[in-house]
């Protein structure tokens, strides 16, 4: 069942369950953390949608933006003297952006839908997941040892959910953002976990050899969109 979210796009990737930290200075995006803050919005949450390498959503549309985005619920904001806020935000639910309106409010708004992993009860299905989560740890533990200092990272707690641990290993991790929409848009948990695996035994490598993550090339360009 579609419903309508404010919309929030950015240079970056939300997972389910990784913190994302923002510094609101743009006005309409003062007014969706007031609506956040006042109820106006329910539930404090709104959505999270990466701008696709190239293109502006309010050149392009929706066709400036990756589909499958992520709901941020807003845990904590600080207003700052000048009407600027830093906010904490976590991420919950996956969502498939449907539409966009740009008329109705000051900020974005989107129709949407979740989006749930597929469903499976394949015993041997569980087995997998078993083994392959066991490898993606062990190539996050390789990249966590390579690119941090011991006390800024900390192993998974042992209970995250197969299906889960995937975004929860990349929150880590400086992964391109390609990498993360690749990451959101997976419903399957098990393909989630080989494509973890992979992406972090590769960053691993790069890290042990070059000592340098890999950055999109618009990191370096001179003019940013706001927020």
């Amino acid at each position: 069942m579609a419903e309508t979210l404010p919309l929030f796009p950015l240079g970056t990737v939300l997972l389910p369950g990784a913190t994302l930290p923002l510094h609101v200075f743009e006005p309409r995006y003062r007014q969706l953390t007031l609506d956040l803050v006042t109820g106006a919005v329910p539930d404090r949450e709104f959505g999270v949608v990466a701008v696709r390498e190239g293109w502006a959503p309010d050149d392009d549309g929706i066709a400036g933006l990756h589909t499958i985005g992520c709901t941020a619920v807003l845990r904590d904001v600080e207003r700052l003297p000048d009407g600027r806020f830093d906010l904490v935000t976590h991420g919950a639910r996956r969502f498939r952006l449907l539409d966009m309106d740009a008329d109705s409010k000051p900020y974005l708004m989107g129709s949407v839908e979740h989006l749930p992993d597929d469903p499976s009860d394949d015993a041997a299905v569980g087995e997998l997941t078993r083994i392959l989560s066991t490898a993606a740890r062990a190539a996050h533990r390789r990249y966590c040892t390579t690119a941090w200092k011991a006390g800024e990272w900390a192993e998974p707690e042992p209970d995250v959910e197969p299906g889960a641990l995937p975004h929860v290993l990349a929150a880590d991790c400086l992964l391109p953002v390609s990498d993360r929409q690749r990451l959101l848009e997976l419903t399957s948990p098990v393909e989630r976990l080989r494509l973890v695996r992979v992406l972090l035994a590769r960053e691993a490598s790069l890290l042990a050899e070059l000592h340098a993550v890999p950055a999109p090339i618009t990191t370096y360009a001179v003019d940013h969109s706001v927020n």
